[in-house]
């Protein structure tokens, strides 16, 4: 991503995916999700934390990757941001995300 683009977009591009739209009511009708963005000069690293039933987790990563794949959204401002998938790969919950991810299932 650009230095001046808002690493939120991603994000935001992923709720859209699993909620509809960025801004919906709780909880997330699929899959209550959360998204850390990090950035290092040009490039976001996306942590995506997210509790769904096990019949459709495989649905829910297909959706994720399917939104950062598209590598554009257009915010609420009218501005369109731009970004590259490079990689994508589930992972297990860390160890200091636990009672995040707790929350998440509670949702």
């Amino acid at each position: 991503m650009d230095p001046g683009d808002d690493i939120r977009a991603p994000g935001a591009a992923i709720t859209v995916a699993l909620c509809g739209h960025w801004e919906h009511r709780s909880p997330c009708p699929l899959a209550p999700h959360h998204t850390d963005a990090q950035r290092s000069g040009t490039r976001v690293r996306l942590r995506v934390l997210f509790a769904s039933e096990p019949a459709t987790v495989a649905d829910v990563r297909t959706r994720i990757e399917q939104a950062l794949s598209e590598s554009a959204l257009t915010g609420p401002d009218g501005m369109t941001t731009h970004w590259r998938l490079l990689n994508a790969q589930p992972s297990t919950v860390r160890p200091s995300e636990a009672e995040h991810a707790e929350q998440l299932i509670q949702s």
